[in-house]
């Protein structure tokens, strides 16, 4: 999870507010997991 925060973090600079690419593909694979499912779901619909 650490490894998983400071990536996002990096790619965050990267980006600089620009939409991810094939986020649809991303939340559905990360949602595959129970722990990180409820956290993504949560903000599904703001």
């Amino acid at each position: 999870m650490k490894a998983l925060y400071l990536r996002v973090r990096e790619l965050y600079k990267k980006w600089n507010g620009r939409p991810v690419a094939n986020w649809a593909l991303v939340r559905n694979q990360l949602s595959m997991d129970d722990k990180l499912q409820g956290r993504i779901l949560k903000y599904e619909n703001e």
